[in-house]
């Protein structure tokens, strides 16, 4: 198949302009880097919103190259025409860059990590006996996308956790429960990553995560079951030995709950 040129293959402007310097032996790292700020808002920043982003949750920012965003730009493009989309409206023209932007930053939790969160003291250091009154966070609201369709699955997580030498922000947790939501993932998989990072950070007492969500891979395809709502729970430490912990736990969680 004959390779098409920039105009011949639906590009315009600075895009037409990468693939034309690609043809032509390549463009040079600053001609790349100038091109792609054209191209896609943002290139060249890490993702997430710059004000609100904290130094833990954007340590290892994605790179892709500029050749290659705009190859996945033209593949959808491909498929969203393969499909029934029509792209030659004021309005669908932008939609691969606009679905492919959205998509990034839509997994910018990859780029965390949480092992660098703060913990502060509290009054039971080196005391192995010490206990403090359980600690629960929520609703906390987050989006994924599920791994299995690429689908989003939405919903309220609660953190509750029993501190002993240390304790940590109240926001930090819900940063800290949309760091592993913004990926591709499972609902099961977020509980347990949630919880197994508070326990290494903080080495509290017991920890637990309660997630209620609707998955749109259940909803908008397959079963089509609309009301559906899959809810996982995860126990660490005290939450596992003591069912009077876990009832408090889950009571409160009721008494907060979004969806009634």
């Amino acid at each position: 198949m004959a390779e098409m040129s920039g105009t011949e293959n639906g590009l315009v402007g600075p895009r037409a302009r990468v693939v034309l310097a690609s043809q032509d032996g390549g463009p040079s790292a600053d001609e790349q880097g100038a091109l792609m700020r054209e191209v896609v808002p943002g290139f060249g920043r890490r993702s997430g919103d710059p004000e609100e982003a904290m130094p833990w949750e954007q340590i290892t920012p994605r790179h892709v190259e500029p050749a290659d965003w705009l190859r996945f730009e033209q593949s959808l493009a491909e498929i969203f025409t393969a499909f029934g989309m029509n792209l030659d409206t004021p309005g669908t023209e932008r939609t691969p860059a606009r679905f492919l932007k959205a998509l990034y930053e839509a997994t910018a939790g990859y780029e965390g990590d949480h092992k660098l969160l703060t913990a502060f003291p509290t009054e039971c250091r080196c005391d192995s006996d010490c206990l403090v009154s359980q600690i629960i966070e929520g609703p906390i609201s987050f989006y994924s996308l599920c791994e299995h369709h690429s689908l989003p699955f939405h919903g309220f997580a609660h953190v509750g956790y029993v501190p002993h030498e240390q304790i940590i922000g109240i926001s930090k947790l819900s940063r800290l429960v949309r760091l592993f939501a913004r990926r591709f993932t499972v609902q099961e998989r977020l509980g347990e990553q949630i919880a197994d990072a508070l326990a290494e950070v903080m080495e509290p007492h017991g920890v637990a995560i309660h997630i209620e969500a609707v998955h749109l891979c259940t909803q908008m395809r397959g079963v089509r079951e609309e009301h559906s709502k899959t809810v996982t729970s995860v126990w660490r430490g005290g939450y596992s030995e003591n069912p009077e912990l876990r009832r408090e736990f889950l009571a409160e969680t009721r008494n907060r709950n979004p969806w009634m």
